[in-house]
C-alpha cells in the first residue's frame, strides 16, 4: 500500500528528474497553461522558473495570482496537478543560486536581462496519481479481479503549503 507521503516523495523526485511542468493562471482568460522547465530547491517549494517579462504570462500575473500546475513524469509513472500562487520574484540572490548555462542561453544580458522574469510558484495542495495501468493490472481483471481495489491507494491530495 502506497501512503500519501511516499506519493509525495515521489513526486517531487520525479519533478526534480523531469522539470517540465504546464504552469497556468487560474484567474485569467489570456493565460493559458504553457510548459515550463520547473527547478526545485527541496521537497516543500517554492517552485521556480525562469521565463520572460513580455511573456503573456508575465503580463498576466498580478501580484500574487492563482496559480495551476500539471505534471506528468517522462515515464508515466506519476501524474499530478498543483494549486498555489504565482508570483514574479526578481530577487537577484535566488536568480543567481538558480542561474546555469542552460537557462543562461535564453536571456543575451545574462542575469541582468531586462526581460528576465523569474516566477514563484508556491503550491499549497495538490493531487498526485501513481500510474496503476499495467500488465499486472490487464491480468487481474481477466481474472475476474476489480482492478479499481489495487488503484485506490495510488492516488492522494496532499498539502504542500
Amino acid at each position: 500500500m502506497t501512503t500519501p507521503q511516499e506519493l509525495e516523495t515521489k513526486f517531487w523526485a520525479a519533478l526534480d528528474s523531469d522539470r517540465t511542468m504546464m504552469l497556468g493562471l487560474l484567474d485569467s482568460d489570456e493565460a493559458h497553461a504553457r510548459p515550463m522547465t520547473a527547478q526545485t530547491e527541496n521537497e516543500r517549494g517554492p517552485i521556480w522558473f525562469f521565463g520572460a517579462m513580455d511573456s503573456e504570462l508575465a503580463k498576466s500575473v498580478n501580484g500574487s495570482s492563482r496559480a495551476i500546475g500539471n505534471f506528468v513524469s517522462k515515464n508515466h509513472e506519476i501524474f499530478a496537478t498543483l494549486h498555489g500562487t504565482l508570483q514574479i520574484d526578481n530577487d537577484p540572490v535566488v536568480i543567481d543560486r538558480l542561474w546555469n548555462r542552460f537557462v543562461a542561453a535564453w536571456y543575451e544580458h545574462g542575469k541582468d536581462d531586462p526581460n528576465l522574469a523569474l516566477f514563484r510558484f508556491d503550491a499549497e495542495r495538490a493531487e498526485i496519481w501513481e500510474n496503476a495501468s499495467s500488465l499486472l493490472a490487464g491480468v487481474k481483471m481477466l481474472m475476474g479481479v476489480d482492478p479499481k481495489k489495487d488503484y485506490q491507494d495510488k492516488v492522494a491530495e496532499v498539502q504542500l503549503g
